[in-house]
């Protein structure tokens, strides 16, 4: 199977300013396939939809190699394959669009987007203390990179930037672990209280009501509302255009150094929560698989259906439930163990664990559950579990 590995690099100030630019230039030439795009697509329209409807990625790269010759020699600062890698993406997000797969892909903002380039997998090679890349030299990382068998290369290598740090991600090869297991059928019912509650009795927190969450969410609350203060101070007046208010700004806000730093320091809180978070997930999960059970049983879950419910959608957000599912999923295919999804409208908690009967009238707000048939008194979410461990597919 394949994995991926993320890796902290410790760049120079030279590399960083290459990286930089290469991550400039591999923006450049998403947006600039982008808008060929739409530039040929309004031409075909307005020709009563006679042409050329999309440009191929293979002329879009043409077309870039005549401007690194002509007026884009900038683009020849960093590696060729920066942009070809760029283009590629562009170009399979929008055949995802086209196939009814994802949405309409959207220009990459420079503020906005996550800083990233592509480095070519030929060319890396690992080296004592860091590795070796396409026009970026040796490049010292925290960690080794993981060993190859010989002939091997690893694959999808992107460099990019998180607002503090630079990180190295490849991806390579490794054998699936034939382990041991039980014979349990271990049930997970996904919540917004805890987390995860396991059939086992074991029961994982919710992450974002600790402590450290708490606290850093004030922090992000009084800062963001800093921002909001420097913002409305640089607004001169107002206009109205249709039924839009459009401020009138007395200076760019990229001139705005105070503006910018505040901004950064929001990042960076946003970044922390998000690191909180994720380590969690995956102690949770490397927990929950190491327990060696011979499958996992857990709900399909509408997760974008969920998030419309204004009051929970925040907190279900916060939960991050597809991350899990996903850390769930590669950990098993990794020790052998067999992942069962039960479909999203299988009445789990609505079912007793004990006697099967299905009550029918029971509501969010129930925590508890009390059959009427057998007398059966239950945490709702442990009985919810039970019910997962034990389901057999038809």
């Amino acid at each position: 199977m394949l994995l991926s590995k993320k890796i902290r690099l410790k760049p120079t100030a030279e590399q960083e300013i290459l990286f930089r630019k290469s991550a400039g230039v591999s923006r450049w030439a998403y947006n600039y396939f982008l808008s060929e795009n739409e530039r040929v697509y309004q031409k075909y329209l307005k020709n009563g939809k006679t042409g050329e409807k999309f440009i191929s990625e293979g002329k879009i790269r043409k077309q870039i190699t005549v401007l690194k010759r002509t007026t884009c020699k900038w683009l020849t600062e960093v590696g060729c394959n920066v942009t070809k890698q760029a283009v590629k993406d562009a170009w399979e997000a929008l055949r995802k669009f086209l196939g009814g797969v994802s949405g309409r892909p959207h220009y990459k903002a420079k503020h906005r987007s996550k800083p990233s380039f592509y480095v070519n997998y030929e060319s890396l090679s690992q080296k004592n203390g860091g590795f070796h890349g396409e026009k970026i030299g040796f490049v010292r990382t925290s960690e080794p990179l993981p060993k190859l068998p010989k002939g091997t290369k690893y694959a999808d290598p992107h460099i990019s930037f998180d607002g503090k740090y630079w990180y190295l991600s490849v991806g390579y090869e490794v054998p699936e672990q034939q382990e041991k297991l039980t014979d349990e059928s271990l049930g997970i019912d996904l919540g917004i209280k805890d987390l995860a509650i396991c059939s086992n009795g074991k029961v994982y927190r919710n992450v974002n009501r600790s402590h450290e969450v708490r606290r850093l969410e004030k922090v992000l609350k009084r800062e963001q509302r800093k921002l909001s203060r420097m913002f409305e101070m640089n607004v001169s007046s107002y206009k109205t255009i249709g039924n839009k208010r459009i401020p009138i700004l007395i200076k760019p806000l990229n001139e705005c150094h105070n503006y910018q730093k505040q901004k950064n320091i929001i990042k960076l809180l946003h970044r922390r929560l998000a690191n909180i978070r994720n380590n969690y997930l995956h102690q949770t999960t490397t927990e929950i698989v190491k327990t060696k059970p011979s499958r996992i049983v857990m709900e399909a879950l509408n997760v974008k259906g969920m998030m419309k419910n204004k009051h929970l959608a925040k907190a279900i957000q916060e939960q991050k439930f597809y991350e899990f599912k996903r850390q769930i999923a590669y950990k098993c295919q990794k020790y052998g163990i067999s992942l069962v999804e039960v479909p999203q409208f299988y009445p789990s908690s609505k079912t007793c664990s004990c006697c099967g009967k299905i009550k029918r009238d029971l509501k969010l707000s129930d925590r508890v559950y009390r059959c009427e048939e057998c007398g059966l008194v239950i945490d709702r979410d442990f009985n919810a579990s039970l019910n997962l461990a034990n389901y057999q597919s038809a």
